[in-house]
């Protein structure tokens, strides 16, 4: 009776080992992964950032060019409606033009601050222009998947 207790004591030692050396290896998987899903976050963020600095300059750019649009609209204006109209114009422009320019010289994350207050602010307003940007860009996208088929053909 005696062997069968140095027999489970030595059983459940080995058991125990194995569970501890069991427990060291989860303890590694769990900190391997927490390292590489604080680096895969990085990069994520890395890429987003850059993603937004480059919407950041491309929204400046098209801001630019409705700026210019209604600058040279004016001319028209004031010809068919009177110079008053056309000078609305060119305040639309100026105002669109500083817009621009606060695009451009504000941080990324100045600029997500400013949308979360506008989107707390007014709704509405934020789901509005969202839709609005949602058609804009399916139009862009449209036109260039067109391109694409006219290009190949």
């Amino acid at each position: 009776m005696g062997d069968n207790r140095t027999d489970f004591d030595q059983a459940s030692q080995t058991t125990g080992d194995a569970t501890a050396a069991t427990g060291a290896k989860v303890d590694e998987a769990k900190s391997a992964i927490r390292d590489n899903a604080g680096k895969v976050t990085q990069q994520a963020g890395d890429k987003l950032r850059a993603f937004a600095e480059q919407g950041q300059e491309r929204a400046g750019g098209a801001l630019d060019q409705l700026s210019q649009m209604l600058t040279d609209a004016a001319g028209q204006v004031d010809e068919k409606l009177g110079a008053q109209y056309g000078q609305y114009a060119r305040q639309a422009a100026t105002s669109v033009q500083g817009f621009s320019d606060q695009v451009r010289s504000k941080d990324i994350d100045d600029l997500v601050d400013d949308a979360r207050i506008l989107v707390r602010r007014s709704p509405g307003v934020a789901i509005g222009a969202a839709a609005a940007i949602g058609f804009v860009l399916a139009r862009l996208i449209q036109a260039g998947l067109d391109e694409q088929r006219g290009g190949q053909a």
